[in-house]
């Protein structure tokens, strides 16, 4: 086992994922080889943009279906989160099919722009060791225009317009909409608690 490893997905954050877990003393490679993923004892698989470039990267890799075998606990943030489940509205993707559900792209209207874009607060609907020191109505930063409905593998929601889910589990395999990376010591806590577990 070589410890955490940051799976390449493309994601402009993979930098930024990658500072944070060295601000937590985590020096972690960043890879889209097989071999290293799968000696890896934990994962995480950041993405920002679209679904559908990510999952060709992952499936061109040969990345996707080895994911889909894995045993460690994985962390998805963000779009990385959202091609863990079935479908995703964005492009009509077909995604990893890790969780049930599809992604929905946010309805616009008054009060509620698109992309949710800033600080918003969580609400815990199970507990988890992920969640582990993260309060109730605690706030994490979220940059995205898609989002997963509140189902039984959500961990924390959040209210923009309608709930979504925040923060999911199914398995080894584990989520967060928002950006750890960039929601200080919320972020840093989910990021410590995910390479404790």
């Amino acid at each position: 086992m070589s410890g955490l490893v940051i799976i390449d997905s493309g994601g402009a954050n993979l930098g930024s994922v990658r500072h944070a877990l060295q601000r937590l003393g985590v020096d972690a490679p960043v890879t889209r080889d097989k071999a290293t993923i799968r000696a890896a004892d934990r994962l995480i698989l950041p993405g920002v943009g679209a679904a559908a470039p990510i999952m060709q990267r992952l499936r061109e890799s040969g990345v996707a279906d080895l994911l889909r075998e894995l045993r460690q606990p994985l962390l998805g943030i963000c779009v990385g989160m959202q091609v863990l489940f079935e479908r995703s509205a964005e492009g009509d993707t077909a995604c990893l099919g890790l969780l049930e559900g599809a992604i929905e792209k946010i309805a616009q209207r008054p009060g509620v722009r698109v992309p949710h874009m800033g600080w918003n607060r969580l609400h815990r609907e199970r507990e988890s060791p992920l969640l582990d020191g993260i309060d109730n109505a605690d706030y994490a930063y979220f940059v995205h225009s898609y989002a997963a409905p509140v189902g039984s593998y959500t961990l924390a929601s959040c209210d923009y317009g309608n709930a979504f889910s925040a923060v999911v589990q199914r398995d080894n395999f584990y989520g967060a909409q928002f950006h750890p990376e960039r929601s200080a010591s919320v972020g840093a806590r989910l990021l410590q608690n995910f390479i404790e577990l």
